[in-house]
């Protein structure tokens, strides 16, 4: 079974989400993604995982391993800003540094996030892909 790439992951996003012409499904679609995320490891639940910026609490870490791929962990107590996370972590999580380096993240304008966003959570995911691609510095 082949793994898709950064960019096909995207895709598929893009592509799941047009399913749906009302926003309603889209954010319990995204809420869906959120509930799907694997359980955050209690060690980074602190301080210094905790992302400046989002109005809601989210913690993030980054792991990389020997592979040079680079695991992506992350949580938030909001369900909306969680299903962000979870479609963040689907594209960038377990690439190397070049492939997240290289990955635009137009696939959040693409499914209509830029315009059915708050400012604060823009600011928000802003910050997440911020720490994305300062790790894969």
């Amino acid at each position: 079974m082949s793994v898709n790439t950064a960019k096909e992951e995207a895709q598929a996003i893009i592509e799941e989400f047009s399913f749906f012409d009302d926003w309603e499904d889209r954010y319990q679609l995204l809420i869906d993604q959120g509930r799907k995320l694997a359980d955050f490891p209690p060690q980074y639940r602190d301080d210094d995982h905790r992302l400046r910026g989002c109005q809601s609490v989210v913690y993030f870490a980054s792991e990389r391993q020997d592979d040079d791929k680079i695991i992506f962990l992350a949580e938030s107590d909001a369900a909306i800003v969680q299903g962000l996370v979870a479609l963040l972590l689907r594209v960038y999580s377990g690439r190397d540094a070049r492939e997240i380096r290289e990955t635009e993240a137009d696939f959040l304008s693409a499914i209509g996030l830029d315009s059915h966003l708050s400012a604060t959570r823009k600011n928000g995911l802003a910050s997440m892909l911020g720490a994305i691609k300062a790790a894969a510095h």
